[in-house]
Order: structure tokens, then sequence, then C-alpha cells
């Protein structure tokens, strides 16, 4: 696999470094990343891979960056240094490859529109936001309603909608948009077990069909069901790899410190029981 040649970025004893290269498949690579909520890093130059065809979850503590390294990624917020690439182009150029699925509590719930309207929003980029759908879009995002469980509720009010609900149809959105690189910022939270089940399976199946999904994930004693791809931060890259090898017990206490008791650590299916 070949690599892009990066740029030199200040480490934090201040010596030039120069981040991992970008491998040019990679769904997702961020090099370097630091963002900063007034003189407090949230981020501090965080390098990260995500692989092709799989599904990688971001874990750590409250606070610990995981949404501001997502919304980074995006540009949904700026960055202070570090770069980003999506297959191995700016991200800047490469949107169109992208579906991100935001966190439901940032979402007005009270805005008046139904939930075909949600997820038509996904078809606005095909057509642009004065261009009309044709049937065949109209029928995709019925479709889209249909593989979440969601095509009976079409045209209920999302504001009516139960917290699962409405994250099937944020999901239903980001289907529709027909990406390679699926992001989702705690798509489980909050949400009731049949949710949960239905979110999963159709993120599965987006990974057989060799989408790429990242997900910014809470519920550690579910990773190794979920994930094949883990990355564990706290304000800092603290591991990284498949979830058979790095979410381990070792990697778990650098990266939670002292929030997680050792009865928790021993009920976790972490690799290697250790």
């Amino acid at each position: 696999m070949t690599t892009t040649q990066q740029p030199i970025v200040a480490a934090q004893d201040g010596r030039a470094t120069r981040p991992a290269a970008v491998p040019t498949g990679a769904p997702l690579a961020v090099r370097g990343v630091t963002v900063s909520y007034g003189e407090k890093p949230a981020v501090f130059s965080v390098d990260a891979t995500f692989p092709a065809e799989a599904m990688s979850a971001i874990i750590g503590p409250n606070g610990a960056g995981k949404s501001t390294l997502l919304k980074a990624a995006l540009g949904v917020i700026p960055r202070l240094s570090g770069e980003v690439y999506v297959f191995g182009q700016p991200v800047e150029k490469a949107r169109e490859r992208i579906a991100y699925v935001p966190q439901r509590a940032s979402v007005d719930w009270d805005f008046p529109t139904t939930v075909m309207d949600v997820v038509q929003m996904g078809l606005y980029r095909k057509v642009g936001l004065l261009g009309r759908l044709s049937g065949q879009m109209a029928a995709r995002a019925r479709d889209c309603l249909d593989r979440v469980g969601m095509a009976d509720f079409s045209h209920r009010q999302i504001g009516q909608l139960s917290g699962g609900q409405q994250q099937r149809v944020f999901l239903a959105r980001a289907l529709a948009q027909d990406a390679d690189l699926y992001l989702l910022d705690e798509p489980f939270a909050g949400v009731d077990a049949a949710t949960e089940r239905a979110i999963i399976d159709v993120l599965k199946l987006l990974k057989a069909e060799g989408k790429a999904v990242v997900a910014v994930h809470h519920d550690l004693s579910t990773v190794s069901d979920y994930f094949d791809h883990v990355f564990l931060i706290n304000v800092r890259r603290i591991a990284e790899g498949p979830v058979s090898d790095t979410f381990t017990t070792g990697n778990l206490q650098a990266t939670y410190g002292g929030r997680l008791a050792a009865t928790h650590l021993d009920e976790l299916p972490v690799a290697g029981g250790v």
C-alpha cells in the first residue's frame, strides 16, 4: 500500500516530529490533530488510522475527546493543527464519500418535519437543495426506512418518535447517502435494546458491503461483540488496533486510569483475558 508524505508537526515537548504516513487506502486517517476549547486541549496531537471493510470503535472516558475527534475529522469544529484524509484524499475533497450520524442530543427534535423529509435530506447531495427528487430517489428513501424498521412511520412528525426511533431515522438518512465511510457519534446512547440490535445489524451489513464504519462508543461490554478495530483515547492517543489484540486490561487502565473499578475490568471480555 502506498503512502503520502506528511508535514512536520510539533510534539508535546516542542520538538519537530513527523506523524505517521497516511495509507492511501485508509477510509479515515488523522495525523497530528489538535483541538482546543479555550486554553485546554480537548484532543492533542492525535494520529489514528481506521481500516477498510471494518467496524471501528472510538472509546475513552467522559471528556477524553472522542466526539471532538470525530467532529474535527469532519470539519464540524476547527482543528488547531493536523490533517485529515479520507481514502487518501484531504477530507475537504472527499466529503461526498462520508455519511454522519450525530449524537441524538445535539438535534432539534422540535423542528416541524416528517420522518420521510429527514431521510430525503440524505439525497440532496445528489440533486442539490433546490433540486427535485425523482421517483427512484423517493423509493430509495422508503427502502432505507424499511432497512431500519421505520417504513410505517414515514409520515410521522420526527418529534413524536421515541429516542430509539429517532436514532433509526437518522441512520436511514445516512444510508440514503450511499457513502463509503459512515461516522456515528454514540449511536447506541439512550436507545432500547431492540433498537441497538437493529442498528448493529444494519452496520454489520454495511461492513459486509465493503463500507467502513467508525463509531464513538461508550459501552465497553459490547466492544468485542460489535467491533473489529478499536481506538483508545484520553486527550492523546493511547492505543489502536484490532480488538483481538488491543482491547486489553493494560490499555483500558492506561485510558481510564482509576475510573474503572477492578471488578468492572474483571467482567469485560478483554483480549487474552489480561
